[in-house]
């Protein structure tokens, strides 16, 4: 196949719960990439796709390669994948990298299996539009807020015992049962929280409405008097009522992990795990599908059924669910986040502003890299001339191909590579 190391030009999605104009880090890096991309200042700019998906298929900027996007060259130079993954993801990039920039809750969801994923596609193609499996990972470019697997149960009794509209919601003999679950039978207190989840998500639509509004009519009565609302986890909820008002996703929080994320912190979601974004900028990777199992905050597709018969219903700390970076023995500039996925994985390299020449190593997976911070030239024997990277710059990189980064930021650089390590 031809040596292949090109920039990309990437499809941006403007969902309505982006943040907007230069709030958001997607145009933030639009704007770096390019000085003549004109950014408007209310409109969301919540997604960059880097990546070979039909629904936004970057476009190839080389004067060697017109007019073609990624996924259409892909296809025509398989070989450019690796031969493992060639192999193992039959001549597609199995991954699609992005930039997240979330302004208000992105949806209760969970992704399916693979075995799920190829049923639900079967039986509802118009919602699932595809049978592969859907593992994630964020990782935090700003501080990052999101709902990630359930809470440790005494965290969700506490909240059944002050909130007493959730548990108006659940019943009074699903609370008792989850209250005496103990934690010598992980089995026993799994299936209570099934129960109680359940009975939350499937309530009557006028009767978890009228707790809801009791419940944000009370918070709100007490955080006007200067009370302390954090036993009801009081100023998310009116965060999330806000944002959806008379939406039974509110009460997920009661359940759900608040996870915190300081840049450069990494969440992983496998399947089954239920999570949503609330906020902050992120890169994300994850597996080259489109599959989503929703309940809540969103006017999206709700399959409630499906979400929770799902669900992993082990319940953890928020700590638990900070994903680890290692730093490479090789190349003390790389941190790997390496997810029990063979899928994807990504680095994050740190180049500090002592080094004025730089080595991306080539790694046997084609990989894209991105640019958040720092200015370089880049030289590769697989591109067609010097390629100058700045903040915002995507480059696809063919399996086995190298680039060298000669420097020219005070401030070192900062960028994320996907790639596929089997």
């Amino acid at each position: 196949f031809p040596p292949a190391v090109f920039p990309l030009s990437c499809a941006v999605q403007s969902y309505s719960w982006g943040k907007v104009g230069l709030e958001s880090e997607v145009a933030r890096l639009l704007a770096g990439s390019d000085p003549l991309v004109q950014i408007q200042p209310d409109q969301p700019y919540a997604e960059l796709w880097m990546g070979a998906h039909p629904r936004g298929d970057a476009v190839i900027r080389d004067n060697r390669i017109p007019q073609k996007t990624l996924g259409q060259w892909i296809a025509d130079n398989p070989a450019c994948l690796g031969a493992k993954v060639k192999d193992a993801f039959q001549g597609h990039l199995p991954f699609l990298f992005k930039v997240l920039s979330v302004n208000t809750a992105l949806s209760i969801q969970a992704h399916p299996n693979k075995e799920l994923a190829a049923k639900l596609h079967a039986q509802f193609p118009e919602h699932y539009p595809d049978a592969n499996h859907k593992p994630e990972m964020a990782i935090a470019l700003t501080p990052f807020e999101g709902l990630c697997g359930f809470r440790p149960v005494e965290e969700i009794v506490s909240f059944l015992q002050t909130v007493p509209e959730l548990r108006a919601l659940i019943g009074e003999v699903a609370a008792e049962q989850l209250e005496r679950s103990g934690s010598d039978d992980p089995r026993g207190v799994s299936a209570a929280l099934r129960v109680c989840f359940t009975r939350l998500m499937k309530s009557e639509k006028k009767f978890f409405v009228d707790q809801l509004n009791m419940l944000v009519k009370r918070i709100s009565q007490e955080a006007a008097e200067g009370k302390d609302t954090s036993g009801s986890n009081g100023d998310l909820l009116l965060r999330l009522h806000s944002q959806y008002p008379g939406d039974i996703g509110c009460f997920t929080i009661y359940f759900l992990n608040l996870v915190r994320l300081e840049p450069g912190e990494a969440m992983f979601l496998g399947a089954n795990e239920p999570h949503a974004y609330l906020h902050g900028d992120c890169v994300e990777c994850m597996a080259c599908s489109d599959n989503t199992v929703r309940a809540g905050l969103t006017p999206k597709f709700i399959d409630v059924l499906t979400l929770c018969e799902m669900l992993n219903y082990t319940p953890a700390p928020s700590s638990s669910k900070i994903f680890p970076a290692t730093q490479s023995q090789l190349d003390p500039s790389v941190y790997l986040y390496d997810p029990p996925v063979p899928d994807f994985a990504i680095m994050r390299i740190e180049i500090p502003p002592s080094i004025k020449l730089y080595l991306v190593s080539a790694v046997d997976s084609a990989s894209i890299l991105l640019v958040i911070q720092g200015t370089a030239v880049g030289t590769s024997t697989a591109a067609a001339s010097e390629m100058t990277l700045r903040r915002g710059s995507v480059l696809f990189i063919s399996a086995n191909e190298s680039i060298s980064l000669h420097l020219s930021s005070p401030d070192g650089m900062l960028l994320f590579r996907a790639c596929c390590l089997l």
